[in-house]
């Protein structure tokens, strides 16, 4: 029988996609009324009635091309779907020898004692030319963690402009342990960096930018910042640095602490964050906070 590979008709054939488990599965109704993925991002390969494989794109809401790729699955022993699959839906998506959006996908963080899974989709996406960029710990904190107390040794205020939250921005992009800032540095200089961040990510979270939060000495010279803000699925931390002439004296604590103080303040059930596994200090930093490292995140990119 002639395998199909085809995007799904649309809301009707949800049930088709998510023939396949995975975490994101309850997120799809809501992402399709939201605008964040539209039917012909989300690919499937048929066996007859049978899904053997599927694909899906997810872009912030409004967009016309998608962003990240964030579903891909295939049955047992039906790698040689997944691989047909993946390449047809990029045929179809990417154009004019465009760069293929991130792959990202949730695991355990254990998943090391068990990796066939994630490692047959890294090797797939891999002979499509994708590469490994980085593992992230995702992270949670909850009300019963209790409220990080302020230690009093910094000031919190907030910004005075985009002007400021860009020249401190700049600087903490400087010897950061952040893979994507890393790669991000290797074609575009500091400034430019943390326009990008800034202008494409954290102007256009819906929550009140005066939230956001400086952090000061008592003299009033700035040490770092944090940019508490609820996404399109909640609180999150969404940026967070100290700069690089005050690393090393555990302000990191305080500057977390007070974002987290924030968003509690807003009577978040929870509060989501990212931070690279390599990024020790910052693991830590959560984990002394009372963040749950209870989910990891892998990214490929082209």
């Amino acid at each position: 029988m002639q395998r199909t590979l085809r995007p799904i008709s649309g809301r009707d054939e949800l049930d088709l996609f998510r023939r396949l488990p995975y975490v994101l599965n309850s997120e799809l109704d809501g992402d399709l009324t939201a605008g964040r993925r539209r039917a012909e991002w989300l690919w499937v390969a048929l066996d007859g009635d049978r899904v053997v494989a599927r694909a899906g794109w997810w872009a912030r809401a409004g967009s016309a091309e998608p962003f990240l790729m964030d579903f891909f699955d295939f049955a047992d022993g039906e790698v040689e779907a997944g691989e047909e699959l993946l390449r047809a839906a990029l045929d179809a998506l990417v154009h004019d020898g465009a760069t293929p959006p991130e792959y990202i996908r949730f695991i355990p963080p254990d998943w090391h004692d068990d990796p066939g899974a994630v490692q047959s989709r890294m090797a797939v996406l891999e002979r499509l030319g994708a590469r490994p960029l980085v593992e992230r710990r995702r992270l949670e904190w909850r009300p019963g963690a209790g409220v990080p107390a302020a230690s009093g040794r910094l000031r919190f205020r907030e910004f005075s402009g985009t002007t400021e939250a860009l020249d401190l921005m700049t600087q903490a992009v400087q010897g950061t342990l952040d893979a994507h800032h890393r790669t991000d540095l290797e074609r575009l200089p500091p400034r430019a960096v943390a326009e990008e961040h800034l202008h494409g990510e954290l102007v256009k979270y819906p929550s009140p930018h005066d939230w956001w939060r400086v952090a000061t000495l008592p003299n009033g010279e700035p040490v770092g910042f944090v940019f508490p803000a609820r996404n399109d699925y909640g609180p999150i931390i969404a940026y967070i640095g100290v700069l690089p002439q005050h690393r090393g004296h555990g302000y990191i604590d305080d500057v977390l602490a007070e974002g987290t103080r924030v968003l509690a303040g807003q009577d978040a059930p929870r509060i989501r964050a990212t931070t690279d596994v390599g990024n020790v200090p910052m693991a830590r930093a959560f984990a002394r906070a009372g963040y749950d490292n209870y989910q990891n995140e892998l990214n490929m990119t082209w």
